[in-house]
């Protein structure tokens, strides 16, 4: 990755197969620990797992989420594992088949900034000047197997979909 954290790497996410829990929210109703408390006892058990990450995902539910940005507008938020086939899942696991898609990809440390303010920076500075445009595709941050939220330098990988 570049020294610059605003300097992503563009790259192709191939068609990955998901399986987790996602929750309803908004932006003013962050749910997201709750949604990790309950699926983070059930990762053990689902079988087949491509890698050891950890994905955290938001579905908006149309193009124009962003343009027309309202904080309490709902989305989708996954928590989920990568697998080869989504088989022998532990009861209340739903399934998400991404598509192949190109993403700028961000390295992100909660040292660097609060999340929220990272976020702004990528999508009112970056994005504006970087000649993409926002894809609607689902954005996703994946946490290594070593990853601690509670631990200010571990990182994790903001995918963030964009097209020309």
């Amino acid at each position: 990755m570049p020294n610059d954290p605003l300097t992503p790497e563009i790259r192709t996410l191939p068609q990955t197969l998901l399986v987790g829990h996602y929750l309803e929210m908004n932006v003013l109703s962050d749910r997201t620990r709750e949604l990790w408390m309950g699926f983070g006892p059930q990762i053990k058990q689902i079988a087949h797992r491509a890698n050891p990450n950890r994905y955290s995902l938001e579905v908006y539910p149309d193009p124009d989420y962003f343009n027309d940005f309202d904080p309490n507008k709902k989305f989708q938020k996954w928590a989920a594992v990568a697998v080869t086939r989504a088989e022998d899942l532990p009861v209340g696991i739903e399934v998400l088949d991404l598509t192949e898609g190109q993403y700028a990809v961000f390295t992100y440390r909660q040292r660097m900034a609060p999340p929220q303010e990272f976020y702004r920076r990528i999508y009112m500075e970056w994005l504006p000047q970087s000649g993409l445009k926002l894809a609607h595709r689902p954005h996703i941050a994946i946490m290594g197997p070593e990853y601690d939220p509670t631990d200010p330098d571990s990182d994790e990988t903001l995918w963030i979909p964009v097209q020309a």
